[in-house]
């Protein structure tokens, strides 16, 4: 099984749900791997791994790192984007006179760079036309990354050693950057909040929102009983 984090296992302000907590703790005590799929940075990806008692990986930066490890294993870390070109992309942003900003998080950063929304996605993707760089929003941010990096093929690799592959997955989620493993997954579900795009991709939409919406989601994919 595979989930985003913020407004999936979280309210609308990105506090995580008691309700979907229980639910993904569930979801493992049935021996089912549990996967962050997350715009985060890998430190608060891997926290919430470790707190929630997860044991698949992390897919973390928007699908720009992957994490393997756990207990008794090593952990392994591997970047799939090179940062030089979303630093070169945001470079080009500044020059052209938008007013972007990081985030906080950037600083933890090592595969993209993530902006807060002060500007339309429509707007970078017109200043970065000509660069080699993918531009997707979250909701709550918006992520510059490599042409060809994003979560579905960050997913791919992290479930090839397992022997499996997104056809095997079930997966939730709730953003533009969910798009492309929504499609691709056995299963694929989303939420009354979740973005336009995002609805349209999955098979199933919740009728609730955000968290609740994600529990719903979880016992209608079989998953959870």
């Amino acid at each position: 099984m595979v989930t985003d984090v913020d407004g999936t296992l979280t309210d609308r302000s990105r506090r995580l749900d008691p309700e979907a907590v229980r639910a993904i703790r569930a979801v493992e005590g049935r021996g089912v791997p549990v996967v962050l799929a997350t715009g985060n940075v890998l430190p608060i990806a891997l926290a919430l791994h470790r707190s929630l008692g997860l044991s698949g990986p992390i897919v973390a930066e928007n699908g720009g790192i992957l994490w393997t490890g756990g207990p008794g294993r090593r952990d392994h870390v591997e970047l799939l984007a090179d940062v030089r070109v979303a630093r070169a992309a945001f470079r080009r942003l500044r020059r052209a006179g938008l007013p972007v900003r990081r985030l906080f998080t950037d600083r933890w950063r090592e595969a993209e760079v993530a902006l807060e929304p002060t500007v339309s996605v429509r707007r970078i993707r017109q200043a970065l036309a000509d660069r080699p760089v993918q531009v997707e929003s979250t909701g709550f941010a918006i992520h510059l990354m490599e042409a060809g990096a994003g979560k579905a093929p960050a997913l791919a690799r992290a479930l090839r050693p397992l022997g499996l592959s997104l056809a095997d997955a079930a997966v939730l989620g709730d953003g533009d950057n969910d798009v492309a493993m929504l499609r691709a997954a056995a299963w694929g579900g989303s939420f009354a909040s979740g973005s336009r795009s995002a609805r349209a991709a999955a098979g199933y939409v919740a009728r609730a929102s955000f968290a609740r919406g994600f529990v719903e989601g979880l016992k209608e994919s079989g998953v959870l009983g």
